[in-house]
């Protein structure tokens, strides 16, 4: 029998407006938008990096394919700011976090040199996620 191969393919990131939360991912982070599915008043939007073809990050409300007490559970943890952060990778820290800056995006740390290796910076995202960005130090 063959090694069993698996690789992540989604990864869901829950946002309060998923319009305003595309002028973040698309337009500020540079991201493409691959899928744009609608069922009642709820959508989700899936975008990617080219440089990640298998690899889909899917963009919902809390509300969306949960109950009303589970949404509104979800919907209380998004608005602290507490739900788990996401981390991009970029080869060109500093022009990313300009572009992102740019935006209008919420700087929670300017890029710096971490103790524990990579380049590193920090947003906010429209919803209040914490998005860091890093790049590998240069060897």
């Amino acid at each position: 029998m063959g090694r069993m191969t698996i690789a992540l393919q989604y990864c869901h990131i829950t946002v309060n407006d998923v319009d305003e939360a595309l002028a973040f991912y698309r337009d500020a982070l540079g991201l493409d938008v691959r899928n744009d599915v609608s069922s009642g008043e709820f959508r989700w939007v899936t975008l990617g990096s080219p440089t990640q073809p298998g690899l889909d990050i899917v963009l919902s409300e809390p509300h969306a394919g949960r109950s009303r007490a589970d949404g509104d559970a979800l919907q209380e943890l998004l608005v602290k700011g507490v739900l788990p952060m996401t981390v991009f990778r970029t080869d060109d820290l500093d022009a990313t976090f300009e572009k992102v800056r740019a935006s209008g995006a919420e700087v929670l740390q300017e890029p710096v040199d971490q103790p524990w290796g990579p380049r590193d910076c920090a947003f906010r995202d429209p919803s209040g996620n914490m998005v860091r960005i890093s790049q590998e130090p240069k060897s």
